[in-house]
């Protein structure tokens, strides 16, 4: 008799060196762990995951199951509805001034998807995509399973965390495709503004090889009377060569459903919709469906939202901005702090391991105050750890009493 078990232990599947080289996601894993120490009984604060707390509206909601219950759970254009694309088109125009039409649209499972796919689709080996850091985990790891060289452009605080024009253009070469952009940014919270959209823009004009992915899933959350822009209204001359992404995850509260959304150049799209055809087909019919109701209803929500958002926001900045060794700036958007921890650098835990990296003090968080927070060199910016203020309060401020305490029970010692 054939003895599975033997063949299991026998027998290895190959791995290509492509993703051998992959890193799994910072985000996902310290989730995941947050998870695991939760099932185990740990009492865990994730503030690790970028993910609203608040439900998906009744509305959207109710249109999904009115869809479900009429049998719209079929099969749809790969690229996604037509009124779908109709409702995306829509919102283009009436929020940031950009005409597409719906043959210039993409559905996809989620915005993640769909930069995977414009990568997929348009880099062949050794081209070149330029990502200023701090950047969201993925980009790097997209870029080369496209085959792509990502290009990491370190803006510091120094820089605002931002790329200017004159980074940018030093950057640039004869293998350069893609410049990502990320505004409101995850992890940084940072906002680019009109003019600095702006110089980018005349930078690109002189290098019309380079195209732009403008990555906008944080567009409703900004703070403090600062504007959003995105580079395709701000430089219409050079739509051809733009990528807007966005989303119904983070704005909507949608995260599970799996929506997101692009507008670019005809030929683009359709190279993505090919690549989409023979790997996802389609994106759920009836999450297609919740989305065109959230972007055609009600809005009024999203302002009660984003007052929370910024009370959230100012709690976690009163609660930890005085304690010695963390250094705080208040988030323009998006709903994440960037925390400097490098100031904690030598000092030893209460089992005498040494703080030599955020990667450390991440790692000392969970394990001893119960708190999941994402290191920033996951981000290609150490020496930070990314908290997630999209949590309820009650959690926030218990939160930030156990990383005070912690950072109380860190003991002076030799560098």
């Amino acid at each position: 008799m054939l003895n599975i078990f033997s063949l299991r232990k026998g027998i290895a599947v190959q791995l290509s060196e492509k993703i051998k080289s992959v890193r799994v996601s910072g985000t996902v894993k310290l989730a995941q762990m947050a998870r695991d120490l939760k099932s185990a009984g740990r009492d865990i604060i994730e503030l690790s995951e970028g993910e609203p707390d608040f439900d998906t509206p009744k509305h959207v909601i109710d249109a999904a199951h009115q869809a479900a219950v009429s049998g719209q759970t079929r099969y749809t254009a790969v690229a996604g509805t037509l009124p779908l694309r109709g409702a995306i088109c829509n919102k283009f125009s009436r929020d940031n001034a950009i005409t597409y039409r719906p043959e210039e649209i993409i559905v996809g499972t989620g915005a993640k998807q769909l930069i995977f796919n414009a990568l997929l689709a348009t880099m062949n080996p050794g081209d070149e995509a330029i990502i200023p850091a701090p950047y969201w985990v993925s980009y790097p790891d997209m870029v080369k399973i496209a085959d792509g060289i990502p290009v990491i452009v370190e803006c510091g605080p120094e820089q605002g965390f931002k790329i200017s024009a004159k980074a940018l253009e030093n950057a640039i070469n004869e293998r350069t495709r893609w410049l990502i952009l990320n505004s409101p940014g995850n992890p940084s919270g940072v906002v680019y503004s009109t003019s600095e959209l702006t110089d980018l823009a005349e930078v690109l004009r002189r290098h019309p090889e380079v195209s732009v992915i403008s990555d906008d899933i944080y567009e409703a959350i900004i703070f403090d009377g600062h504007e959003f822009a995105t580079m395709a209204s701000v430089a219409p001359d050079l739509i051809d060569r733009i990528l807007t992404v966005n989303g119904v995850s983070k704005s909507f509260a949608m995260t599970g459903w799996r929506i997101g959304y692009a507008g670019g150049p005809e030929d683009l799209i359709g190279a993505m919709t090919k690549l989409q055809g023979q790997s996802t087909t389609n994106p759920s019919s009836v999450s297609q469906a919740a989305a065109l109701a959230a972007l055609e209803g009600p809005q009024d929500f999203l302002a009660v939202w984003l007052n929370a958002y910024i009370l959230r926001r100012e709690l976690v900045q009163s609660r930890l901005e005085g304690v010695h060794g963390l250094n705080l700036q208040l988030p323009q958007g998006a709903f994440y702090h960037f925390i400097g921890c490098s100031g904690l650098y030598g000092r030893r835990t209460p089992t005498c391991e040494r703080l030599t990296s955020d990667t450390d003090f991440s790692g000392y968080l969970i394990n001893h105050a119960g708190v999941a927070l994402v290191p920033g060199s996951e981000f290609g910016c150490p020496g930070y750890v990314r908290l997630c203020f999209a949590k309820s309060e009650h959690e926030l401020a218990e939160a930030c009493k156990r990383i005070r305490d912690a950072v109380s029970d860190l003991e002076y010692g030799d560098r």
